[in-house]
């Protein structure tokens, strides 16, 4: 009877054997056979006496797969390897996709085993310093499995949310121009002045490090055994080492490690989740002249979470000449119905790329078919996908404007309806029906502080 065989999927680390964990190396020990990228052999290979070897090439991935499996059901110990941890951009995934598929089990007799080894990215941050102390993520630039348009968009959202970024498979012989639409999309988010660590072939014979601004990036020396760490909005460097702080500077003074007015050891930050909104009514009542729009632009959050700071203003932390009320989820229709008894209104809708048109309409003309909001007539065409109208908020600026800001699933401004004042101010009836809408369809706080009449 054949005993049952064994994979071991284990992370080598970047190469180095100081930098090799102890059960990587007793895993390679213990096997029978060795499976591996070339490269990926030759920086083990004076472990590998009188095992047997199979050498896999670049784009030859799942046959790695498939061989250690095959050699598994031989009742042979097999210890695939792989560069970093093999868990992170490596063969483990590939390897449980091809056994899951093949009917194999947790509780198969073949036993599996991923051993972690220390990925490129935190490798390649230790050559330089602290880079990755706070939030980051890691993007591949690799569109040989994963459509351009995704990368692009993960590219797009890290840079927003302001992460130091890692980027793995930067530039190769044939792909040349990632690395300078990734460089593009970035310089949308960042300074050009940000710091970036490019590094290659960390802790190997050929290791070399640059560290250049976010302008200069494209332009270095990049292959694929590079990895390029991107620094967010506090990343800095100093005496050659890139550093981004944890946050200790937000709560502490650096020389006395005495918490900072308004700040408590061991307790979220003011600006934590339980305080920042009173910061945004805060903002709102020191800067009388912002426009809600303004705020979100201002603490780089979607339009809802300032309206929900607005709306959750008590009598003793009030925002500002601002009161705003959130419409029942189940009440749209019935509002879209009754705001048509509100008269003259301007509606303002914005284009993503900053464009705002602004339009007087009468607000008995608007539409409602197949889910479009729409007015039709001489002057202009206005269609609104009704359909993606997630919230909406009714907003008052003391007496000078009174409305509903109309938000999609993502928080934003989808458009806005506010009554027309004419020259002896608001229409009474529509100002009325304004009011009476509100209080009908508005969700109430636990606290009124905005005293709209």
């Amino acid at each position: 009877m054949t005993k049952a065989g064994k994979i071991l999927l284990v992370g080598i680390g970047p190469g180095n054997h100081e930098h090799m964990t102890a059960r990587a190396r007793q895993a390679i020990a213990e096997a029978d056979v060795v499976i591996g990228y070339s490269t990926y052999i030759k920086l083990v290979q004076d472990l590998l006496d009188g095992k047997e070897v199979i050498k896999k090439g670049m784009t030859e991935e799942l046959d790695r797969s498939i061989e250690a499996y095959e050699h598994a059901k031989q009742g042979k110990i097999v210890a695939m390897v792989s560069s970093g941890d093999i868990g992170v951009y490596g063969m483990a995934g590939p390897t449980y996709e091809l056994l899951l598929d093949s009917g194999w089990t947790p509780d198969d007799p073949i036993e599996v085993e991923v051993v972690p080894g220390s990925t490129a990215l935190s490798s390649c941050a230790s050559l330089v310093g602290a880079p990755l102390t706070h939030d980051f993520c890691s993007i591949s630039l690799s569109d040989l499995l994963t459509p351009w348009p995704v990368i692009a968009r993960r590219l797009e959202s890290a840079a927003r949310g302001d992460f130091v970024v890692a980027l793995y498979n930067p530039k190769s012989g044939r792909r040349t121009q990632h690395i300078v639409e990734a460089q593009t999309i970035l310089l949308h988010h960042r300074s050009p002045d940000t710091p970036v660590a490019i590094v290659k072939s960390g802790y190997r014979a050929r290791q070399h490090i640059q560290l250049v601004r976010l302008a200069e990036m494209a332009d270095c020396d990049i292959g694929m055994l590079t990895t390029v760490l991107v620094g967010n909005s506090s990343t800095f460097v100093r005496e050659g080492l890139m550093v981004t702080p944890r946050g200790y500077a937000n709560k502490y003074n650096a020389m006395t490690g005495e918490t900072r007015a308004g700040e408590q050891a061991g307790r979220s930050l003011s600006m934590g989740l339980e305080g920042w909104k009173s910061c945004v009514r805060q903002y709102l009542r020191d800067t009388p002249k912002v426009t809600l729009q303004q705020a979100a632009e201002y603490f780089g959050q979607p339009l809802s979470e300032v309206l929900d700071a607005v709306g959750h203003a008590t009598l003793d932390d009030q925002a500002g000449i601002f009161c705003a009320q959130r419409a029942a989820p189940d009440s749209h229709e019935r509002l879209l119905t009754a705001l048509q008894e509100w008269g003259k209104l301007r509606a303002v809708v914005r284009s993503e790329g900053g464009a705002v048109a602004e339009l007087l309409i009468n607000a008995a003309d608007l539409q409602e078919k197949n889910g479009w909001l729409s007015i039709v007539n001489d002057s202009f065409h206005l269609h609104i996908d009704w359909r993606k109208a997630q919230q909406i908020w009714f907003v008052s600026r003391q007496d000078q404007a009174h409305g509903i800001q109309v938000l999609d699933s993502q928080g934003e401004a989808l458009f806005n309806l506010w009554l027309v004042a004419g020259e002896t101010g608001f229409d009474s009836a529509a100002l009325q029906h304004y009011r009476d809408d509100r209080t009908q369809f508005g969700v109430s706080t636990p606290e009124e502080s905005c005293h709209h009449d």
